[in-house]
Order: structure tokens, then sequence, then C-alpha cells
């Protein structure tokens, strides 16, 4: 089972501009945890902590547990809100998962053994559709993704969901179609590309002096009432 990382926190007593505001002067990110049919609890987290978790990645395909005003919560992350400026995480959303719930959650999808890929060898391109797949599962069985050797793979293999290897308890999202997660394509040839970038730098001052021409006939004509 994936390790479940703590968060300490403080509560907050209100909401508000003005209370969110004055928690971030604190060095703090204001937050709820809502869900499992239970009032919403307003927190609080040190930004430190909050960038730390951020930086290590699948931040909200893991699971937490939240300690505040002398109890804790089992979460997963649903939000975070960034400054447009700062690019800093300034309001946060949990969502509370009961030990027998099922969630709906997007796990990274990995592809290893890319280097014993025929396909990639001879020059091919790994074609990624999704890179992460959404599935339900349980809240002690999330994996931190889902894995799949490329060894062997040719030029023009699609990768669908049903040939990875899946662990217990989880299932996709969607289950009408077996949709593709991946393929090898081919690369594209010089004496392709060629052609097509030279059609293309043709194409732009055809396309610019198309643009002028009825610009420099409205010029031309007289304005009504003119002398001719």
């Amino acid at each position: 089972m994936r390790e479940v990382t703590t968060i300490a926190a403080e509560a907050r007593s209100r909401a508000g501009k003005g209370t969110a505001r004055a928690t971030r002067l604190k060095g703090r990110v204001p937050g709820v945890i809502y869900g499992e049919k239970l009032a919403p609890e307003l927190i609080s987290i040190d930004g430190r902590d909050l960038l730390k978790e951020l930086s290590k990645g699948s931040f909200f395909s893991r699971l937490f547990t939240v300690e505040f005003a002398g109890k804790t919560e089992r979460v997963l992350a649903r939000d975070v809100q960034l400054d447009p400026v700062s690019d800093r995480p300034i309001h946060v959303d949990f969502q509370r998962v009961g030990k027998g719930s099922r969630v709906r959650i997007f796990i990274p999808v990995h592809f290893l053994d890319q280097d014993q890929s025929p396909g990639l060898k001879k020059g091919g391109v790994l074609n990624i559709v999704r890179h992460e797949v959404e599935f339900f599962c349980q809240p002690d069985s999330i994996p931190e993704a889902i894995s799949i050797s490329l060894a062997g793979m040719e030029i023009g293999h699609s990768i669908h969901i049903s040939a990875f290897q899946l662990p217990e308890g989880i299932r996709p999202v969607i289950q009408d179609r077996d949709f593709t997660v991946a393929t090898i394509a081919a690369p594209i040839k010089e004496e392709e590309a060629a052609p097509a970038a030279a059609a293309a730098a043709a194409a732009a001052p055809a396309a610019g002096a198309a643009a002028a021409a009825p610009a420099k006939a409205a010029e031309a004509k007289p304005a009504a009432g003119g002398k001719k």
C-alpha cells in the first residue's frame, strides 16, 4: 500500500477574503476539507509544507492525513489555486475519504524499457495520448502509477488500456471501449518535411499580399461625395 503523507494544519474560525488575506500574510495557505456528508472544516497549512508536497509530484493522486485541532482527517487534494503572478499556492481544497468509499482519481502512466523498443530505435516517436488515466479505486489502494514495457514494440503499435496489468481493485472510468493510451508513430522523413516547410514559407507572403490588396484598393477609391 502506498505510504500516507501527514500534513500539519491549523483550524480557522472564519472564512472571507479579509481573513484569508491575513492568513497568507502569516505565510500560511488557507484551505477547506469537505465531503462525506459532514460540515466543511476551515484550515490553514504552512506555505513551505504545501510547496514541499506539491514539488514531489502526483499531488492529486496521493492520500493525505491532515492533523489539526486534536483530530485527523483522511483526504485527497482536489484543487489548488495559484497566484497568477508568483505562481505560489493561495488556497487548497481537500476531500474527505472514508475507508469504505471509492474515489475517482487520475493516475499517471509510465512507459518502461523505451531503449528496448525496435520502433523507437528506428527513429519512431512515442506519441502519448493520455499522460494520466482516470480510475475508480479504494483510497487505500491508489497506485503511484500504472506502467507498461515498450520492449519489442514496433512502429505503428497502438497501446490500449487492456494491455496494462492493472493493480487489483482499480478499474478505468471509461468502460465502453478499449481506449488508446499511446502509439509508436513513424518519424517524419526529411524529404517529406522539407517540401512542407517550403510550402508553408511560400504561403506566408502570398497570404500577406492577399490581405493587403483590399486595403490598397480602399485607399485608392475616392471618398463618397468627393471630387472625381
